[in-house]
């Protein structure tokens, strides 16, 4: 949910204004998929933790999500200025951080029944499908169409990670969510990201210059993580016992 902030500045910065960086999404694309690569290889290494290591994997993923989020502060703000060649290698470690820290939530998939690798899977093309769409509406919004889904968005957003907290603080103390709130959180999350990932078509390029590709796919990148792990949270949520 590191993309709250980026999100509200994003709305504060295009308002008004036409297209700043014609080609930044284009530009953005290759370091999008990059960076998703190096979070699978972040999971990959997270499970194999806990395949061989499994004293060891919470105290390094308390760790590896400490360091994730400094770096997402760090390096969006070096990203924002144009220094891509310091925010990459940046960009590139919180990427895997992601991964790691992504993990659990897999193995909880790979256990539950109805899910395991081809609910992963499922979730991952259901991004790429999402994907395709929100290029195509995304690109053709109109300014007062593109603006009002920005801050309905927007709002969702901050929804969202009230619910997440709302959601951990209860088990931390209350016990388990029950099945039909954990479905109705999942699913919420789901219908959210889909609309974030039209809004990214609309205001990266009335946000960020050309140049500023790494912010761009930062936020894109964002997007689609939050959107995969709504997804596996809700086929989790359906499939629990």
């Amino acid at each position: 949910m590191s993309n709250t902030s980026n999100f509200r500045e994003a709305i504060q910065k295009a308002q008004g204004q036409a297209l700043v960086g014609p080609n930044v999404i284009k530009n953005a694309l290759p370091f999008v998929g990059g960076g998703l690569i190096i979070t699978a290889l972040g999971s990959f290494g997270g499970l194999g933790v806990m395949t061989n290591n499994p004293g060891i994997f919470m105290p390094t993923f308390w760790v590896a999500l400490i360091a994730q989020i400094a770096l997402f502060f760090v390096a969006s703000n070096i990203a924002a200025k144009g220094n891509n060649s310091t925010a990459l290698p940046l960009l590139a470690t919180y990427s895997l951080l992601t991964g790691y820290t992504l993990s659990g939530l897999i193995a909880v998939a790979l256990g539950t029944a109805g899910v395991g690798i081809a609910g992963i899977g499922s979730a991952a093309l259901a991004c790429g499908v999402v994907f395709i769409a929100a290029r195509q509406i995304g690109s053709n919004l109109s300014e007062e169409d593109g603006f009002a889904l920005t801050r309905t968005v927007g709002l969702g957003v901050v929804g969202v990670l009230l619910a997440v907290v709302g959601q951990f603080i209860f088990t931390l103390f209350g016990g388990p969510v029950p099945q039909f709130l954990d479905i109705a959180i999942s699913g919420f999350g789901v219908l959210i990201f889909v609309g974030a990932s039209v809004v990214d078509f609309f205001i990266l390029p009335r946000t960020y210059k050309d140049e500023q590709y790494l912010s761009a796919a930062l936020s894109m990148y964002l997007t689609y993580i939050n959107l995969f792990v709504f997804i596996l949270r809700l086929l989790i949520a359906i499939n629990r016992d």
